[in-house]
């Protein structure tokens, strides 16, 4: 997840349907009239059809989250990507080679429209092709730094996250000294296993690789969706792909290793990162919930969150980390 911020409390009351075809239309992109909201909460995304043409995808970026430099950079990693021949979905450029857009209070980027369904991840080929192009990503987002995108660290996303909550409680009274107990020995556990390591190694990552993103055809995968890409240690492209008991995730990694380090080395002491990495991403999502809990869209879709029995789940999951944290690490070969 990406940096979040919750000072706009209904920031699409605006985004009407004729707001969206106009916004397309001014961008240069004819619209046909029809248009299909698609399942997107952080931002707002559409299917818009073209006058001429395949339908194209419109994402309208949430107000006040990224700076217009972070979004372009997202902009520029993804068509580097894609002109080296690696499948992901870039934006569309106008003829000054402009992909970021603006109307009124928004900003927008239009893409094409391309689709597929999940990847088959119980077969190995299709973990051994992931693995091939997840590693052509990595080697070249290792060529260079972002300098506007955020970095993937456990203060960021694990006890930023946990203050916020606090200072704005969401935490149930009642569960109040079992959370914050429990928050800060996993939080102590994520951070002895970060700073173990010698060095952690950053580099441009996809940042939210997990299977939903990956869209799949007869020709292959292609990624989608690179709003949250961070710099991060290469296994965060990796570990959202893993799933079961220890020795289904030991073998799924075999495959993906072996089609990766076709193309890009990886240092195994990144396996240690896993489930810290797992860890963080939990806290941070509750974050990101309360944090959105007064746009309209979140109370509608997730009505089982900010409730006594969710905190209770929240609980027993960190429970569950805290112990896999202290287990020993998958292993690369």
């Amino acid at each position: 997840m990406a940096d979040m911020d919750d000072s706009a409390a209904h920031p699409y009351d605006k985004l009407e349907p004729g707001v969206i075809l106009d916004a397309v239309d001014a961008a240069g992109f004819a619209c046909d009239g029809t248009m299909l909201a698609l399942n997107s909460y952080e931002n707002r995304v559409y299917q818009v059809g073209q006058d001429t043409g395949e339908p194209l995808v419109v994402k309208f970026y949430r107000p006040q989250r990224w700076s217009d430099e972070a979004i372009l950079e997202e902009h520029r990693f993804s068509k580097e990507l894609a002109d080296q021949e690696i499948p992901v979905v870039a934006p569309l450029e106008d003829a000054s080679g402009t992909s970021l857009f603006r109307y009124h209070d928004f900003r927008l980027a239009v893409f094409p429209r391309r689709g597929g369904r999940g990847p088959n991840l119980e077969d190995p080929d299709t973990r051994l092709w992931i693995g091939r192009f997840i590693g052509r990503i990595h080697a070249w987002g290792s060529t260079g730094p972002f300098e506007h995108r955020v970095s993937l660290t456990p203060q960021r996303l694990g006890h930023d996250s946990l203050r916020w909550l606090a200072d704005n409680n969401f935490i149930p009274a009642e569960l109040e000294i079992a959370w914050t107990t429990l928050v800060a020995d996993v939080m102590q556990q994520v951070d002895t296993i970060w700073n173990g390591l010698p060095q952690i190694h950053t580099i441009r990552t996809h940042g939210d690789c997990h299977p939903g993103n990956i869209l799949w055809t007869d020709e292959g995968p292609h990624f989608v969706d690179f709003d949250d890409t961070v710099m991060a240690p290469a296994v965060q492209d990796l570990w959202m792909l893993l799933s079961g008991e220890r020795d289904e995730m030991q073998l799924q990694l075999a495959d993906y290793m072996e089609g990766y380090q076709q193309f890009h080395d990886f240092d195994p002491l990144e396996l240690n990162l896993i489930e810290a990495l797992r860890t963080i991403r939990m806290i941070n999502y509750s974050a990101w919930l309360a944090r959105r809990w007064q746009d309209p869209a979140f109370p509608m879709n997730f009505p089982w969150f900010n409730t006594t029995r969710y905190w209770e789940d929240q609980i027993l999951a960190l429970r569950e980390q805290l112990a896999a944290m202290q287990e020993a690490p998958l292993r690369l070969y």
